[in-house]
């Protein structure tokens, strides 16, 4: 997959199928347009892409509540190229390109840019000044300049249809349970372990550190089960997500303790997947009645991955 991140860079491109939209998550919805995409390269016997933005548009508006991102651009980058796209172009949504018109927006970027010869959108796809294209106004002017727009209905799933905005709440209110549903993969939170206080390892309970990223959606402060990816396996583990607040007040990361595990992570890549959730976080009175609930905490879910054949 040949991989754009700047749109000067954009050069010399082959005739495509366009998927486009924000992609935010990659969620199932998403996998299916993208799929149909690559459907329909193979089948007109031209090139897929997927064309996104870096950055959520939303928050280059004034006075906007900020969207907090679900995966990060890397990951991004990752899960669309597993499901076979030729070309990805993930650039910078830019003042320039906030204020196109629709039809400038097609012209310069979809087809000046893109050799667009197919556009596969979803029924909710917007772009141009002010969100006023959709996929009618996209249809009118594919038919000027020579391409086909595919409009993909929305994806249901027990009921709910498909989107960042529903799982951006299931994350924010804890039910990380439900994550996979929507995205087809756990809900996940990943980087770099950090040097911690070191208050697990001196109740019995080491953790690998991971600081929260305030551009990313988070789950409520609370114990979780979890599976920690480390060097390509993935290991059984119970997590903290909070500030400790028993022991003072930090800011809010992430402490994974990895069960039947001695490795030293610090500097290491870990990823995170939650499981369920199992309790909020609370202020104990003493740091003894804070290592007996860690220890509940650790029996709860070492039995929850005895049961789904983790240990």
């Amino acid at each position: 997959m040949k991989y754009f991140e700047k749109l000067e860079d954009i050069k010399n491109i082959e005739n495509s199928v366009v998927a486009l939209g924000n992609f935010d998550g990659v969620h199932l919805g998403h996998q299916a347009l993208i799929k149909k995409t690559v459907e329909l390269a193979k089948e007109k016997g031209l090139k897929s892409a997927v064309f996104t933005f870096s950055n959520h548009p939303k928050n280059t508006l004034p006075m906007a509540k900020p969207v907090k991102n679900i995966i990060y651009n890397e990951e991004k980058r990752a899960i669309i190229e597993s499901l076979g796209v030729d070309y990805l172009y993930n650039i910078p949504f830019s003042q320039e390109i906030m204020t196109m018109s629709p039809k400038s927006f097609v012209e310069k970027l979809l087809v000046d840019k893109l050799a667009i010869k197919v556009g596969v959108c979803g029924f909710n796809f917007h772009f141009g000044y002010r969100g006023e294209g959709n996929p009618d106004i996209l249809r009118v002017i594919g038919n000027e300049k020579g391409f086909e727009v595919y409009e993909m209905e929305p994806v249901k799933i027990e009921g709910n249809v498909v989107s960042s905005s529903l799982i951006r709440t299931l994350i924010a209110s804890g039910r990380v349970d439900r994550c996979k549903t929507y995205l087809g993969r756990n809900y996940e939170i990943g980087g770099e372990v950090v040097v911690g206080n070191r208050l697990g390892r001196k109740l019995g309970f080491p953790t690998s550190n991971l600081v929260i990223d305030d551009c990313m959606v988070t789950p409520p402060n609370g114990v979780y089960v979890t599976i920690c990816d480390y060097d390509g396996k993935k290991y059984p583990s119970v997590t903290n997500v909070g500030r400790k607040p028993t022991v003072g007040e930090f800011s809010k990361n992430v402490e994974t303790h990895i069960f039947n595990f001695d490795k030293e992570l610090y500097g290491k890549k870990i990823i995170v997947e939650f499981l369920e959730k199992t309790r909020d976080e609370v202020k104990f009175d003493s740091l003894e009645d804070l290592s007996e609930q860690i220890l509940r905490d650790c029996r709860e879910a070492y039995e929850y991955h005895q049961k789904n054949g983790m240990i």
